[in-house]
């Protein structure tokens, strides 16, 4: 089938993309938010394919992928359908509330344009976390290609991957790595770390000097399978796909006892919990004791692989699909 989706998640649209379906994404002037068109930092197949916004009407399309609610009006103005009506859609939601959960109705009850159409949860804990008020909802796992065993743990020290985390502050647990790069070793990965660099330099501490980067992905695996052990700081989010990753690096993994996370990690992998002396604990006898870190991040792998692989994320997503469809 032809599928209209946007360029919003790099990592999770690299995934998407590379099932048997053609893909359409929109592409303005600027490649703006609502029309970045192909990446230029994935390699995706040629199914995957950039097309003006001003275009959109001549194609052909079975079914729109929705991520964000502004998305359903740039549908009806691009190619004059609309969503879940004219168009069979999803609405897939990438993240947790950002608001008390309790109280955090989802978009598809509240904008008129969405009613009606089915919600696509990348974990379970956001399933159960938003109200969606009786909508039809299905859970997609996350699926991530495997990047291939790259561990050494030559490094004696953790790697971290957080985009924004000035930004993000608590929500990525900016404040905890903070804490933990006090303690032991710690080289920060992703968009604008620099300034959570220039933040540290400004309040008082050198831990985290020389020890931020912004690399290509690729570049960044190799480089995360050099430490010792991959740092999971983050207290609200829906499931990192930086986490599971790392996982399928080899890295064995330090986490937060939060979201998804608990399921994610097996306590053969490493350690899950609230309790951050336990974390860096852990941490530094990983530190003195690569083969534990490596065995632990063996698990990490195998666990990985065989919960959050490629192939039954796109056999998921084909199921939810031929559901959907009329």
């Amino acid at each position: 089938m032809r599928i209209l989706l946007w360029h919003v998640h790099g990592s999770w649209t690299t995934s998407f993309v590379a099932g048997s379906h053609d893909y359409v994404l929109p592409l303005t002037p600027a490649r703006d938010a609502d029309g970045r068109g192909r990446a230029d930092t994935w390699d995706w197949p040629r199914s995957a394919r950039e097309v003006p916004v001003d275009r959109l009407r001549d194609e052909s399309l079975d079914l729109v992928v929705l991520q964000r609610p502004h998305e359903a009006a740039l549908v009806e103005q691009w190619t004059g359908r609309r969503p879940g009506r004219d168009l069979p859609a999803v609405y897939v939601e990438h993240n947790t509330p950002t608001e008390h959960a309790v109280r955090s109705t989802h978009p598809v009850v509240r904008d008129q344009a969405l009613h009606g159409i089915p919600v696509v949860h990348v974990t379970h804990f956001n399933a159960m976390a938003w109200d969606t008020e009786g909508a039809r909802t299905f859970v997609v796992e996350h699926g991530v290609p495997d990047p291939g065993y790259r561990y050494t743990g030559t490094a004696a020290s953790c790697g971290v991957v957080v985009n924004e985390p000035v930004r993000r502050w608590r929500v990525a647990g900016t404040d905890l790595l903070l804490r933990v790069a006090e303690q032991v070793p710690v080289e920060v990965y992703g968009m604008k770390t620099d300034l959570l660099e220039q933040w540290a330099r400004e309040h008082g501490t050198a831990a985290l000097d020389g020890r931020t980067h912004d690399l290509p992905q690729d570049e960044l695996h190799d480089r995360l399978g050099a430490h010792r052990a991959y740092f999971h700081p983050y207290r609200w989010t829906s499931l990192g796909l930086a986490l599971i990753e790392a996982m399928t690096l080899g890295l064995p993994v330090l986490a937060l006892s939060t979201t998804e996370a608990p399921e994610a990690v097996p306590a053969a992998a490493g350690l899950v919990t609230n309790d951050l002396d336990r974390l860096t604990a852990t941490a530094r006898r990983w530190l003195h004791d690569p083969d534990e870190a490596r065995e632990r991040g063996a698990a990490a792998r195998q666990h990985a692989l065989a919960h959050y692989g490629l192939k039954r994320f796109l056999d998921d997503w084909d199921h939810v699909l031929q559901e959907v469809l009329p």
